[in-house]
This record gives structure tokens, C-alpha cells and sequence, in this order.
């Protein structure tokens, strides 16, 4: 059984998500606009709304679907927050319209439903984009759902494409900035599903501990990777380029399911149990564990809602975590039964 736990000295320096601490015990006394569950509290971050300068375009296939689709990034007024555009279906990029899922994130809304969300989203919450709309566009017209592309596997092209667009602050309809507010934990979480579990305990700061542990390839084997430094720099460098990754003797199965349609070696990570890594290098040695941290931040930013962020204040402890898993977390957290 091989143990990695990263956690460098850098982890423990200037975060971008960071809260004083007396504004993090000032907030459980004051009220906001914003309805939330007793769980949250929801308080100024010192930081205005932002949405991109301009326009971001990615195509490619979907992971699942295999379907060649085509993402299009718009800048959007403060306080509207994120939300996706199919057709003519406007759905939210929000927990209230999220679809359990075991091998992707997928949003729902009157029979619409855009698939594999979280890569783009985790890109997006941690480069500090508030508020966009995302269009999202295929060849196929009879389609009821569509995947955003999965690109290599990461989030590093997203990341690289916002980049270059470049942010700028948003403004509402009268011109206005607006101040992002961030959910702050009140008190301790915990969710279960048999030996699975992600318990979050209040913190001055964004703090994430991920735990994974594949027995069955000993290539992976038991990860664990810990971090408080979370800003765009640092998931740029540290988690954006982390590909998801699979086991090899289960990609038959998974395929006669009728999912990983696209998936090739070409955007995902390939381990064989009895064989290791089928296509090497690795971009780092506990890529698979760094890869659940980016997919955690993309499921959490659904917490946001009108330009804040996603998010909690808090240090969220996962292990042996999955898409259903944070879905039921940020379901938890946002009072949705």
C-alpha cells in the first residue's frame, strides 16, 4: 500500500479564499439577503464580483456521450451568478438542478440536462469567474442533454482559455459593482455511504483534505493530499492539470453500459491493476487524489448563488468521496432534503 500526503509549505500561506477570523464569528450574528440553511452563514469576502473580459470558446468530445460539443464563455452581469445555455433552456449552474450521478456531475431543468459539468466549473470558481453564462452547443438537434467536453481530462485548458480572456469586475444593470459574499460552515457536517464519508468542521479558511484508496491497483493504492492554499495560482500549478483517471479491467463493463463513450488514453489516465499505468507519465504522483480535489471544487461551486462563492469556509474532509457523494454534501449544506 503506497501513502502520499501532500502538503508543502506553501499550502500554508496566502489563500485566496482565506477569512479573518473575527469576520468568520462575526458572521454568525448578522443577517443576510441571501436564504441559506442554519448550516451556512453567508459574509462580505473583502472582494467585488468579477466575470470574464471576453469571450471564451472550447469544442470537443464528451467523456461519456463521445459527441463533439462546443462551449462558448460570455461575461454576465454582477449578480446573476453562473448559469448554462442550451438552446433556449437557461439552467443554473446550482444544487437546486443537479442529477445524481455516480461518474459525472449532470444539471437538470425541464427535460434538459447538460452533462459533466464539473471540470469547467471547478476552472471557473477558482479563477475567480462569478458570473457567465456558458453556451453550450452540439450538432445533434434532437438531443435533450449534451456533455461539455472533456478536453485532456483536466481542467488546464479551461484555466488556460480563462486566462487569456482575462476578468474584469462586474457590473449590475445600474452600473454597479457588487461585493462577493462566501458560505461559511456554523457548525460541523458529516455525510456517509458505507465506508465512505466527507465530514467538514468549522475553519477560519478554505481548507480541503482528500482521501482515496484503490487496493485493486497498487499503482494507486491509498492517496492523500491536503492543502488551505486554493487560490488560482495555486490550483493552476497544483490541481488544474490533474486528469481523471480509471481502472483498466473496468472499461469493458463501463462501455457496455453504455458511458465513456470518449474516453480514450488521450484524456484520461489509464491503470491496470495488474500492469500499473498503461500510459505514463504521470503529471504528478498522486494525480489520481489531486484529480477528486478539482472534481470537489466544481460540485461545491453549485453552492453559489448570485455571484458569490462556492465554496464553504471550512475544512472539508473527504474519503473515498465521488460525484453522488458531494452532491449530497452540497445538498446537505444548502438545506435541499
Amino acid at each position: 500500500m503506497k501513502l502520499t500526503f501532500s502538503l508543502s509549505k506553501k499550502a500554508l500561506g496566502f489563500n485566496f479564499f482565506k477569512i479573518p477570523l473575527m469576520a468568520v464569528t462575526r458572521a454568525f450574528n448578522i443577517n443576510t439577503a441571501r436564504n441559506s440553511s442554519s448550516l451556512i452563514s453567508w459574509i462580505p469576502t473583502g472582494k467585488i464580483q468579477q466575470t470574464v473580459a471576453n469571450s471564451v470558446q472550447l469544442t470537443g468530445i464528451g467523456l461519456h456521450s463521445g459527441k463533439l460539443s462546443t462551449v462558448t464563455i460570455l461575461p454576465e452581469l454582477a449578480g446573476v451568478g453562473r448559469y448554462f445555455k442550451f438552446r433556449s433552456n437557461v439552467i443554473p449552474a446550482s444544487t437546486d438542478y443537479v442529477k445524481e450521478s455516480a461518474l459525472c456531475t449532470t444539471l437538470c431543468k425541464d427535460g434538459h440536462s447538460i452533462n459533466t459539468v464539473e471540470h469547467l466549473l471547478s476552472a471557473l470558481e477558482a479563477t475567480g469567474v462569478d458570473n457567465c453564462s456558458m453556451q453550450i452547443e452540439t450538432s445533434d438537434t434532437h438531443d435533450s442533454s449534451v456533455e461539455v467536453p472533456i478536453l485532456d481530462g483536466s481542467a488546464r485548458e479551461w484555466v488556460d482559455a480563462i486566462e487569456e480572456a482575462g476578468l474584469k469586475a462586474a457590473l449590475d444593470r445600474s452600473g454597479n459593482s457588487c461585493e462577493k459574499l462566501a458560505p461559511v460552515l456554523r457548525e460541523p457536517v458529516t455525510v456517509w455511504k458505507n465506508d465512505s464519508f466527507i465530514a467538514a468542521f468549522p475553519y477560519s479558511e478554505v481548507k480541503i483534505t482528500y482521501g482515496i484508496d484503490f487496493p485493486q491497483a497498487p499503482e494507486i493504492g491509498c492517496q492523500w493530499f491536503s492543502s488551505t492554499c486554493l487560490d488560482k495560482d495555486f490550483f493552476a500549478k497544483e490541481l488544474a492539470s490533474a486528469r481523471t483517471f480509471c481502472i483498466y479491467e473496468q472499461v469493458e463493463q463501463l462501455r457496455k453500459s453504455g458511458v465513456i463513450k470518449g474516453g480514450s488514453a488521450k484524456n484520461a489516465i489509464v491503470c491496470s491493476e495488474s500492469r500499473g499505468w498503461l500510459n505514463p507519465p504521470l503529471r504528478f504522483s498522486d494525480e489520481p487524489c489531486r484529480h477528486k480535489v478539482l472534481d470537489l471544487i466544481g460540485d461545491l461551486s453549485l453552492l453559489a448563488h448570485g455571484g458569490n462563492q462556492g465554496l464553504p469556509v471550512a475544512h472539508i474532509i473527504v474519503y473515498k468521496g465521488g460525484h453522488a457523494l458531494h452532491a449530497n454534501f452540497a445538498h446537505r449544506l444548502s438545506g435541499i432534503n
